[in-house]
């Protein structure tokens, strides 16, 4: 008996100087932050999990990348929602909920609602979506009850001892949202003005210095390679107000990366999973932000799509 008690005492120590290790480690590490593209559920999507399965459209290498982030955020371009009513637009999608279960299970842990597909289902199916994020595991962000809960920064991160400081995110929709009404007293995605934005974001600066500031707007035409002068212009002034990175989505499409005053602009960073095949659609890359007390490092990871499923290039 009392060699029994012993073991599982050795083996509960063993467990906590494991945690303790790996406490140490993160410490020293920081944190990692890895934002993918466009993650659709539906249409070709669909058709292709139905031979290989949700877990069939992740890759050893993805599941590598993501094990080794703290924080993995896919922009989630359609509701997952059993609910079914369609809005009144040209392109209108559905995801299965089960599906959120297997994307938790391979690391992503937040899903940006600020797009111009959440609300495909309307509100009753983006009310949805953010239960079955939830009950997934997964945090839904860019849409709240309200537009004012909508629009607040997402806390990725807290500083700890001498981690770097918070780190936060700005989800937010620069685009019309068709046949949707804009009611900002009820449940909606994130979707407010420049000027809004960018005050909100400078209040955080002035707040927290030492914060870094990562904003993510859903913006730009479909289909090109190139930004057009206003999200130029739109993308300088969030650096201005204060953001550290923008990292960019909507076009399907790899667009211009940039740097102004020392931070990085990505204005595209195109699909992930998603269905369209061609080359222009299917080049793509993963953006992955090391934040360290003393540094930061950001990597530009290209992504070639084949058949739906994401495939990291390698030198």
């Amino acid at each position: 008996m009392w060699s029994e008690i012993f073991f599982v005492h050795l083996r509960t120590m063993k467990k906590l100087l494991t945690l303790a290790l790996w406490a140490v480690v993160t410490l020293a590490q920081g944190q990692t932050i890895t934002l993918t593209g466009d993650i659709l559920l539906d249409r070709g999507v669909r058709q292709r999990v139905k031979s290989i399965g949700y877990d069939g459209l992740f890759t050893p290498e993805v599941d590598s990348l993501f094990a080794q982030s703290d924080i993995v955020v896919g922009n989630l371009e359609c509701p997952a929602t059993d609910i079914r009513t369609p809005a009144m637009k040209q392109f209108v999608f559905r995801g299965d909920p089960e599906a959120l279960t297997v994307l938790r299970r391979h690391g992503i842990t937040h899903l940006n609602l600020a797009n111009n597909h959440s609300v495909d289902q309307r509100r009753g199916g983006l009310i949805s979506t953010v239960e079955n994020c939830r009950a997934a595991g997964i945090v839904p962000i860019g849409a709240g009850a309200n537009m004012h809960e909508a629009v607040q920064p997402v806390l990725l991160t807290s500083a700890i001892n001498h981690q770097p400081s918070n780190i936060y995110l700005f989800p937010t929709l620069r685009l019309p949202l068709e046949n949707f009404t804009y009611l900002p007293d009820e449940y909606s995605v994130s979707q407010e003005s420049l000027d809004s934005l960018c005050q909100r974001i400078r209040q955080l600066r002035a707040k927290e210095p030492n914060a870094y500031i990562i904003v993510s707007p859903h913006w730009g035409i479909e289909h090109q390679t190139e930004p057009y002068l206003q999200q130029r212009r739109q993308a300088r002034a969030l650096i201005d107000a204060g953001a550290d990175i923008i990292v960019g989505h909507h076009t399907h499409t790899l667009q211009t990366i940039e740097h102004y005053k020392g931070k990085p602009i990505y204005y595209s960073i195109g699909n992930f999973i998603f269905d369209q095949t061609k080359p222009i659609n299917t080049r793509a890359c993963v953006v992955q932000i090391r934040i360290a007390p003393t540094s930061v490092e950001v990597e530009t990871i290209p992504v070639d799509i084949r058949n739906c499923v994401p495939h990291l290039e390698t030198p």
